[in-house]
């Protein structure tokens, strides 16, 4: 499946871990389920204008949730960890203080 590269990341992924990965030259993203890492490379070499090294890709479980007596589950989705090259570094994520 061909995918544009806007089509290919959808989102950062923003917690305490994500950002800890920063100092690595680590970068999370929520990519499409689809998206395989040959795509999310591309992408964010096109998107960001960097150079990556290593692309890691981990599906995250869905997790069980409750409210009551209703029972549900909240959605998994698929995540993109990017290594990039030493002394590149993507601009959206170093706004964030930790």
């Amino acid at each position: 499946m061909s995918l544009h590269p806007n089509e290919v990341l959808l989102a950062p992924v923003v917690t305490e871990k994500a950002y800890g990965g920063v100092e690595q030259r680590k970068y999370s993203f929520h990519v499409h389920p689809d998206a395989h890492k040959t795509q999310v490379r591309q992408a964010v070499e096109q998107l960001f204008d960097v150079k990556v090294e290593r692309v890691n890709i981990l599906m995250v479980q869905p997790k069980p949730k409750r409210r009551g007596a209703h029972r549900g589950k909240r959605p998994g989705w698929k995540k993109a960890i990017v290594q990039l090259r030493e002394g590149d570094t993507i601009e959206i994520f170093t706004g964030a203080q930790l």
